[in-house]
């Protein structure tokens, strides 16, 4: 038996049919592990001891409200426990960064999932930038020139922020369109970083897929359709998941990316695929394991928990 501390965000709001981290949940109360709740609002650091508040709690696969039962609150120290599960979601802001400093007092003795040096050091927009070959033309910057040189090179652009999450203000600039100067204007008032300019990828109406990677292996695919009108493809924002056989083509990009995945240890990766191009390599808290199981792919939390046990023996 594992202790595991889950760090997440507030169990009561997640939805239970579609959370990844409920089915990771699920998974380790299935084998017996002790489960313990916390939210990252509860971590202190003092004398160099990391603790949060946690609660035990049990989880049940029913419908949300239904989900999770819990206990009384106490404040422990996070080193006591076998496993932390690092799964609260983005945005990637300096408390995530905070976060990842503190979890690094602790890990590796107690194992961290994903490893938060590693998270902190290859976010989503950023890790995949060792890939160029594999990417679509992209510009990583807040300089309006290159922007506009870019644009005028590919016509039409996907605008997104460098640290977002769940398709939140990912903008579709086609060419020709004049709301680019303004689009920028905006950017540059609601964030300090630069931001992520693609080509934009027409095949992305075929789907945006999302592949797993545990352990730096592909298990599962599942294709996000958008919706009409709609140039995103997250399932946040009313994307239409399939369960999708991977091409050669995509297994060629996941065998590439694998030793750098392995390198980081990263346990439970999600990259984005559109048209045979690598978008995004998510490594801070992947999604989508209930909707491949749910559309009759493979049960992934099961191979999560044996690649952490396999760590912890």
């Amino acid at each position: 038996m594992l202790k595991v501390a889950v760090q997440m965000d507030p169990i009561a709001s997640i939805n239970p049919a579609g959370d990844s981290t409920f089915a990771m949940m699920l998974e380790a109360q299935a084998r017996g592990h002790k489960l313990d709740y916390y939210t990252v609002g509860s971590l202190g650091l003092r004398d160099n001891v990391l603790t949060a508040s946690v609660q035990p709690v049990e989880v049940f696969d029913k419908p949300k409200g239904e989900h999770f039962a819990l206990g009384e609150t106490a404040r422990r120290d996070l080193s006591t426990y076998d496993v932390v599960l690092m799964r609260q979601d983005p945005p990637f802001d300096m408390n995530y960064i905070t976060i990842s400093h503190m979890l690094e007092r602790i890990h590796p003795k107690t194992f961290v999932v994903n490893p938060p040096g590693h998270v902190r050091n290859a976010p989503e927009k950023i890790l995949v930038t060792e890939f160029p070959d594999l990417m679509p033309p992209t510009l990583i910057t807040r300089d309006r020139e290159q922007i506009q040189a870019f644009r005028r090179e590919h016509g039409n652009i996907i605008v997104k922020p460098l640290y977002g999450n769940g398709g939140a203000g990912v903008f579709f600039i086609e060419e020709g369109s004049h709301n680019l100067v303004s689009l920028l204007e905006l950017f540059e008032q609601a964030f300090r970083e630069p931001f992520m300019v693609q080509r934009y990828l027409p095949e992305v109406r075929k789907g945006d897929k999302r592949i797993i990677i545990i352990d730096g292996e592909p298990v599962a695919g599942l294709n996000r359709i958008p919706s009409e009108g709609e140039a995103r493809s997250n399932m946040h924002v009313g994307g239409r998941p399939e369960l999708s056989e991977l091409t050669e083509r995509e297994r060629e990009i996941c065998a590439r990316i694998a030793p750098a995945l392995k390198a980081r240890d990263m346990i439970f990766v999600g990259i984005d695929v559109i048209g045979g191009y690598l978008t995004e390599i998510n490594v801070t808290s992947p999604t989508g394991i209930r909707e491949i199981k749910r559309f009759g792919g493979p049960d992934v939390a099961p191979m999560i928990w044996d690649a952490i046990e396999r760590r912890r023996a």
